[in-house]
């Protein structure tokens, strides 16, 4: 069977697309076929796979929140409550083929509850949520151990601050997974390393569950930026620029105790496959 496609990314976090307003595509979308999609030498290679299709379908108890539901997985097929990159990609998606107000904000439903994006120029911002910020676990990768703090952004991260992030040193290519504390994170976790750059401005590397080191986490990128601030002392709406291998985000962690994800989204192709 031939289906359509999309492909997209958010600061080169890419997903393949799939339309499937009604459901009646992709049935319960088999882990096989979302491995099949992302596989970057024999598949169309994504970090993940984002679904689009109605909430009614799938979590009718959002419906009266948001038409669509941003059906998320990641890239070893298992499904993930959020993704911050994704939802823009998500929403531009939806912009682009009119199924959205294009003047109004668009309210996307996930496994996370609903999130709001709004356009600002030439990017996308989406309301996160509330952060919450749980107790300090470790992470090591090889012989090297850090401490790291537990931060909730509708999904588990581990946020490390680190001296250098090049590969070649400590943290290392992130081909495995760090070890992290399995009792503090019983569904796994992304671990986000972090270096300072200079004032309200920092990196980070990443590897998300389930999908191996990527360019950028839109939600690692927040939980890194509610890690930082707090450290800081920083008052509340004070906007940080964390920069990700593959682009620049700006967050805000604002005084409603909500955080503000800014930065680009594009849909780069579209086409038909029997994965």
């Amino acid at each position: 069977m031939s289906y359509s496609f999309l492909k997209g990314h958010g600061t080169e976090n890419d997903f393949v697309i799939l339309p499937d307003h009604d459901g009646t595509v992709h049935g319960d979308l088999a882990t096989e076929r979302i491995v099949a999609l992302c596989d970057r030498r024999a598949g169309l290679g994504a970090d993940g796979v984002l679904r689009v299709i109605r909430t009614s379908v799938i979590d009718p108890a959002q419906a009266d929140q948001a038409e669509w539901f941003m059906d998320y997985r990641n890239a070893d097929g298992s499904i993930a409550e959020m993704c911050g990159n994704g939802v823009r990609v998500f929403a531009r998606h939806l912009l682009e083929e009119g199924l959205v107000d294009t003047g109004a904000p668009i309210a996307v439903a996930t496994r996370a509850g609903t999130k709001t994006v709004e356009v600002v120029g030439d990017e996308l911002v989406v309301d996160v949520g509330e952060p919450v910020l749980l107790g300090s676990s470790a992470v090591s990768v090889g012989d090297w151990t850090w401490s790291a703090r537990h931060v909730d952004m509708g999904n588990p991260h581990a946020v490390a601050f680190v001296e250098d992030l090049d590969a070649s040193g400590p943290v290392g290519p992130l081909t495995a997974e760090p070890d992290f504390n399995r009792e503090v994170y019983p569904h796994g976790v992304n671990v986000e390393f972090v270096q300072r750059m200079g004032e309200r401005h920092v990196a980070m590397r990443v590897h998300e569950r389930g999908s191996g080191e990527t360019r950028s986490c839109g939600t690692g990128a927040c939980a890194v930026m509610v890690t930082t601030a707090d450290v800081d002392g920083a008052p509340r709406d004070t906007p940080y620029t964390v920069d990700v291998p593959g682009g620049r985000l700006t967050i805000t962690w604002t005084s409603a105790n909500r955080v503000l994800l800014q930065g680009p989204a594009e849909v780069v192709a579209a086409g038909f496959t029997a994965l």
